[in-house]
């Protein structure tokens, strides 16, 4: 497993520190890398290390996923845990890094490396930085936590994590990420944030049923309710229109488990109209590629029995 020690700005770092349930963040890059962000995989961990002077590890998070978002889509997926009080903060800030002075309405497409299960540390708990580090570093370096320096490095976050955490009732030193040998990959606890981003991008940002790309006006759905199961699953999302979300979280709308969209006759009942969305049943959704993206029938299974109103 690699961990990738990433050039961090204070000011994005402060004032998540003093945040409480912070459960993912974005640490959005204020241009995109390009397409992909190929230093890490799913669940190594990235550390924070900031700026001169301080030229510390402060604290990390584990990679969940990187993608390529106009800033108000980032800002309604994770608001503050973007690391700033509000939109128009981060706006200013991504225009002041990139040296312009744009139009007001400018919506800037941003990297967005999105993390889960961060970590911030008080002062005391910082990390010097690796005995190998170039001051000539832009944006930051892998380290092998097999191989020195890594290993030390692993071995010095392991602990600090291990002291934090078990601080708190009921934790057991098994459950600090990736124990306490040989560091390997984990698979993490998602946020609300990184399961619409993760859904969005799966469906390749458009809506299962009328294949629409425009992205404000796309939502994910869960199929069964979050407060039912308390975790987040991309296969228990669905990428809708905003008005086809409506009606399947209220049950006139509904896809079984062969992925065919049903949709109930009670709307015409119940509204005096519903013909538009009525002569949507019948066909097959569009699924992800991905096997692994797509809705899982038991939970499709679930909603036909227990939410459609057939």
């Amino acid at each position: 497993m690699n961990a990738y020690v990433a050039v961090t700005d204070r000011e994005w770092f402060d004032f998540l520190a003093i945040q409480q349930g912070i459960d993912e963040v974005n640490f959005w890059q204020p241009n995109p890398w390009g397409g992909r962000f190929g230093v890490m995989g799913r669940g190594e961990p990235m550390l924070f290390k900031l700026k001169s002077p301080a030229n510390t590890i402060v604290g990390g998070g584990f990679f969940e996923h990187y993608t390529e978002l106009p800033l108000s889509l980032a800002w309604e997926a994770f608001g503050i845990k973007n690391g700033a009080p509000s939109q128009q903060a981060t706006w200013e800030r991504i225009a002041r890094l990139r040296h312009i002075r744009p139009e007001w309405y400018e919506d800037f497409t941003i990297g967005c490396i999105i993390l889960v299960e961060p970590f911030f540390w008080s002062e005391e708990l910082w990390i010097p930085e690796p005995p190998d580090w170039s001051p000539n570093i832009v944006r930051g370096k892998t380290y092998d936590l097999h191989d020195e320096p890594g290993r030390t490095l692993w071995a010095q976050v392991t602990d600090r994590l291990l002291e934090i955490r078990t601080r708190q009732p009921g934790i057991s030193p098994t459950e600090i990420p990736g124990g306490y040998s040989e560091p390997v990959p984990v698979r993490r606890r998602l946020g609300q944030g990184t399961f619409r981003i993760l859904v969005t991008d799966a469906y390749q940002r458009q809506c299962a049923v009328t294949r629409e790309r425009a992205l404000p006006a796309l939502e994910a759905s869960h199929i069964r309710p979050f407060a039912e199961l308390e975790t987040h699953s991309v296969r228990n999302g669905l990428l809708l229109r905003s008005d086809l979300h409506r009606l399947f979280d209220a049950g006139y709308l509904t896809v079984t488990p062969d992925y065919c969209l049903k949709a109930s006759p009670r709307m015409r009942e119940d509204f005096d109209d519903g013909e538009t969305y009525v002569q949507l049943s019948g066909p097959r959704i569009w699924v992800p590629t991905r096997e692994e993206d797509r809705p899982d029938p038991a939970f499709l299974l679930w909603h036909n029995e227990n939410r459609f109103r057939g």
